[in-house]
This record gives C-alpha cells, structure tokens and sequence, in this order.
C-alpha cells in the first residue's frame, strides 16, 4: 500500500494522485492550483480561486479514490463483465485564511469549501481512508473533523498548546497522528489521546504511518520528519507504553520536502521508502520494521538530476512517487510552472546515480502561431521599445551617422561588441551639462543601467569601474532606480567586494550602497536568506561602526582639550592698554601739566585747595571742642562756600 506524504505545510504543495498516479497536484506561489497528467505530459485541468492572492494554498492532499460517473454511459449487456474503476477525484486544499477548499477534478470546479472551524492558516489536511471524513489542522491549535456530505464541521478539539502541523490518519481509520510540539495518537471513537511521542526540536513536517498491522503485538510503526533536520525518525506503537524514542533513524542530505512509501504488511515484507530533500536529491530505503536499531540508516540509493550543459547545473527534483515494481520511479522534476514527469528504472546495487537532462529544450514553450493571438509589430529606427523591468529604457537603435550600434563589415551587418560600445560611449567624457557627451546627443541614465547590468551579468571589471566612477548622488540615484530586480542582489555584493578590496573607495561604494537601500529596500526585505547572503556587509558594517563611535569619542576629548589650550593661550598673550583714551589739559595751568598724564583730569586744581583748607577746618574744629555739632557742621558748610567763591573769583 502506498501512502502519500506530500501534504508538507514546508514549501509549496506538490503531491502524486493514490494508486495509478495518473496525475500530479502543484500549487503556484499566486494560489492557482494546476494538475498534471503524467501520462501525457500535459496540463489537465488549472483553477484559480476566488481568494488566491490573499488566501494562498499551504497544503494538498490527495482522497481515497472513489468510482466517478463520467458522462452518460450506455447500457451494458449481462454478458459483460462489469468493471467499475475508482480514480482520484476530491482534492482538499487548506487555504491561509483558515478554509478548506474541495475541488473535484471530474467536474473541473470546485466541489465544496468548508469553513467556520479555524480562525488560523490551515497547515495540514488529511483524509479518512473509508468514509468521506477530512481532518485539518491549524495555527490555532485546533484539529477540526469534517463531514463532506454535509459540508459542516462533525468534531473539534484542541490538539496541542502550539499549532499543529501535521496529520495522518491511520490505514485502519481508527488513529490520528497529530504534531505540534509533541506527537500525538488519538482515538478517533473517543477523541482522546491513545499514546504521546517526544518529538523533534523543531516544527513537524511529515507524519506517515509505515505499516499496516494493528496497534497490539508491537507492530505498529509510523515515521515523521521535521523542518531544518536531517533525520527521518521511525516511532514503535508499543503495548507497554514505553514508546518515547524513536527506534530507526534514517540519514538525509537535508531536511525532507516529499516522501512517499509502501508500508510493510508483515515482519517479512520490506518496507520501501522515497524522500525527496531541499537541495532536490532523491534518497531511496528499503528496511524491515523488526524493533529498534541502534545506528542511523544510509540510503540503499541516492539520485541526482543535472543538466547537459560543459558546467551542469543540478536540477531539483519536486516530488516523487514509488511504482509496485521495486525498481520504478515516477519523477517529477525542473520547474514549477512547467515539471518534467518521468518514470525511470532506478538500479539499487549502485549507491550514487547521476540522470542528466536536457531541461532547457524540454522546458520550451511552443506556442502555434496558428492559435495564437500575438502579433509582432514591426520596428523601424525611429520607435522606441520600452523593456519590462527598466522603466524608461530605450532599445538599441541603429544610428547612421554615429554607427554606434552596428557595423557592416564585408557587406555583413553584425552587432558591435561591448568593447566597442564602450570606447564610444566613454564615461569619463561626461561633461557637466545634464550628462551630455562628446559626440553624442545625450547620455541617459538607461545606458548607466544597462551598462551596469551588463556588467555584473559578465562580471567585467572595466565596466564596472567606469559605471562605479561616477560620484554625482543624482545620477547614481537614478541609475539604481531602473535596475530589474534581479540586479539588485548582485550590485549589493559586488558593493560589498569593493569595500573589502579597497576601502580608500568606500565613500564612493556607500553612496552606490544607500542608493540601493533607499530604492529597493521593500525587494530585499521580501528575500528568505538574505541575513546569509549580506552577512560579510553585515560584519564589516558593524565593525566600521564599532571603531566610529570609538573614534567620535576621541574626536570629541580631542576637540575640548583643543579649545580649551587655546583659550588660555590666549588670555595670556593678550596685554592690558594702559594708554588714556582721553586726556585733558588745561592752558592757564603749567603746574597742572607737569603732573602724571596717565590719569585721567576729573577735578580741576581748585578742588585741591579746597580740599587742603576743608582739613585744616576740620583740626581746627576738633581742637575747639565745640559741643554743637549741627553749629560745627553750619560753620564748615559757610566756610566750604566762602572758599568755593575764592577760587571762582581766583
């Protein structure tokens, strides 16, 4: 029997249908939900839903196959035999906004949409093997039972404190495997827990049970896989309860995206197992379920998909599907929009096989030019084409006097090379009149762009020094901003090499580094690793910025104790002018004159006499004893006058 874990709530969905694998279910990133037929290698059927963009697809799986009702069939004689075929049909889709989607693929439309039972994403679905029943689990922590005849939840109940990631029901349909952050059996009768399981350290991926046998006698087996480990763990259903560790550990490459086995019916049969890795390698074992086993399992086989090219490039590989026969593969492989199915007879006596394909002519989209719509317009020389991705950007265009662009060489009209292009359009003649150069009209950013991509696609220095060599914040803002996306990335690391190899250019490199940020930080930010792909800018920024706070403080200790020398040098240079500002001298006195001219004349010589007789009044006074003061004090104002009218009529 094979059982199907290609519900992963890791990655975008891709699982085989049960049985014949007459078809493959891929979801997109837009939410649009394509399946395949791996007979003819075709599209069978594509639905959009209604809520793709904003309720995104997280997981698929695959119902029991069922007897459908294909169109109006005749009546058949009693004579003969009558063959009822069951196919894959319902296909069960939990969506990011918490609903199930049923879609039928013999109707071509959607079957039904369950909701009301989960107020998170739906991480995981899986279904009944017997009656029409789909569980499903969420984010919030809830494991809903639902009813497809009626298309209303029949059970909830909450599975564990974190969300729950995953689901298997058992082949007999009487246990439910559940994960969050333990392992959980319940018992379908009861909803109650039946046994518990350690678990992973990290978020579980894959439940699927490994055989077939019933619960008592210790033959019971099941196996899960968890998001960033390398190990598939194998878990015994155990009538004494002492079932925590896992007993058989299975070896990977990386942390598992698909796997698909056929369980072991008895002691004797062998179970058989397919696991599809994150680096797209493809791991094959075959073991007997017999107790546990103390070392880590290698895989029996390990398969590689590359291309045919002088330095090939692997090809990942999206699911895979075990045939009855031991040695049969159904592969599905290259790229999302358009896989490659295959079936391949794998050799298992040898440990490392390597398939080499030809993706690029297979991946070709050939379109009939009968059927099709488009129609390519004719260009002449004066049109201007705009590309996608440049906005603005103006195509080559062949221009006669300057013959930039093409040369005819022995009457053959052949493209000029980017060699040539640059020793006509030379940067370093910009001249400061809105980027003109010698010899040509004008010289837009779109060729700073294009030449920029151009140069980071060959990796040609001399490109890139003369695009780097510009240092007007204008133009490089501009520049930066007609990038494709795809650009970006690469001028980030190209910047960060610069920095590294030469820091008397980092002034220049950092301008070229906050034109990046401010125009295409929304992109960066939307990347899964980019924190591993900037880590060495990441280092040598903060340790810059380490040493610059280092040095600020220096600067500023520095700065102080500068000023501070400074001032008191000069206070002390600085000498007090003695000098008058203003002096006065009087002609009638030639006494007066003679006296110290650095004092300033604010008494006339008059004052002086008075101030000699008002001190001899003063010991003539004293010497009387006169007991009057107010007497005293009228007598030395009377004499204080008569000696002020002296020195008036002097």
């Amino acid at each position: 029997m094979a059982a199907d874990g290609g519900s992963t709530s890791l990655g975008l969905p891709c699982v085989f249908s049960p049985k014949s694998r007459q078809y493959l279910a891929l979801c997109a990133q837009d939410g649009r939900l394509r399946i395949w037929n791996t007979d003819s290698k075709t599209i069978h059927q594509e639905y959009v839903p209604s809520a793709h963009l904003s309720a995104t697809c997280t997981c698929i799986a695959w119902g029991p196959c069922r007897t459908v009702k294909e169109g109006p069939l005749r009546k058949k004689r009693k004579s003969e035999a009558v063959q009822v075929e069951q196919k894959a049909d319902l296909l069960a889709m939990g969506t990011a906004a918490g609903t199930v989607l049923i879609y039928s693929t013999a109707k071509g439309a959607l079957h039904c949409t369950l909701d009301g039972g989960h107020s998170g994403a739906v991480n995981c679905v899986d279904w009944h093997p017997q009656d029409t029943l789909l569980y499903s689990g969420s984010d919030d922590t809830q494991i809903v039972e639902w009813d497809l005849q009626t298309g209303k939840s029949r059970c909830k109940w909450k599975a564990d404190r974190a969300a729950v990631t995953s689901l298997c029901a058992s082949p007999d349909g009487k246990l439910l495997l559940s994960a969050g952050q333990t392992i959980k059996m319940w018992d379908l009768e009861t909803k109650e827990v039946y046994r518990k399981f350690t678990g992973h350290s990290t978020a579980i991926t894959t439940l699927c049970f490994a055989t077939t046998r019933p619960p008592d006698g210790n033959g019971l087996y099941f196996l899960s896989g968890a998001a960033y480990d390398r190990l598939l763990s194998v878990w015994q259903v155990r009538d004494d309860g002492k079932d925590k560790n896992s007993v058989v550990s299975f070896t990977l490459t990386d942390e598992p995206l698909h796997i698909d086995l056929y369980s072991s019916n008895s002691k004797e049969e062998a179970m058989r197992l397919a696991v599809v890795c994150k680096d797209g390698k493809l791991h094959l074992f075959e073991h007997f379920l017999n107790g546990p086993c103390k070392k880590p399992l290698s895989p029996s086989c390990t398969v590689q998909m590359s291309g045919v090219e002088d330095s090939p490039m692997p090809i990942p590989l999206l699911a895979t599907a075990l045939g009855s026969d031991s040695r049969s593969v159904m592969l599905a492989y290259g790229n999302r929009l358009q896989p490659v199915m295959e079936r391949v007879v794998v050799n298992s006596s040898e440990r490392h096989i390597c398939l080499t394909r030809d993706v690029k002519t297979t991946l070709s989209l050939s379109v009939d030019a009968n059927v099709s719509k488009v129609k390519t317009p004719l260009v002449n020389t004066k049109s201007k084409v705009l590309v996608p991705g440049l906005p603005g950007h103006q195509a080559p265009i062949t221009m006669t006097s300057l013959g930039s662009e093409k040369r005819k060489l022995g009457g053959k009209t052949t493209e000029m090379s980017i060699e040539e292009r640059l020793e006509e359009i030379d940067l370093s003649t910009v001249s400061a009149q809105k980027g003109r150069v010698k010899g040509l009209p004008s010289l837009q950013m779109d060729n700073f762009a294009v030449l920029l991509v151009q140069g980071l696609e060959s990796q040609d220095a001399e490109i890139l020094n003369k695009v780097f060599q510009n240092k007007k914040e204008m133009q490089i803002k501009k520049t930066v901003a007609r990038l494709p996306l795809p650009a970006v990335l690469p001028l980030v690391n190209q910047i960060t090499k610069r920095l590294q190899g030469h820091p008397l250019a980092a002034l220049l490199m950092v301008r070229w580094l906050k034109a990046v940020l401010v125009q295409h930080t929304s992109y960066l930010s939307s990347l899964p690793d980019l924190v591993n792909q900037l880590g060495v800018l990441y280092h040598m920024i903060e340790s810059r910025v380490k040493m610059f706070h280092r040095l600020n403080k220096l600067n500023g200790k520095l700065l102080l104790l500068i000023t501070q020398v400074a001032t008191s040098n000069s206070c002390t240079d600085t000498e007090v002018d003695r000098t008058a500002k203003l002096v006065y001298e009087e002609e009638s006195s030639e006494d007066e004159a003679s006296g110290d001219d650095g004092l300033p004349d604010d008494d006339n010589s008059d004052n002086w006499e008075e101030e000699d007789e008002e001190d001899d009044g003063v010991m003539e006074g004293q010497n009387s004893g006169d007991e009057d003061g107010r007497l005293e004090s009228k007598t030395n104002g009377d004499e204080d006058m008569e000696h002020e009218n002296e020195s008036e009529e002097e």
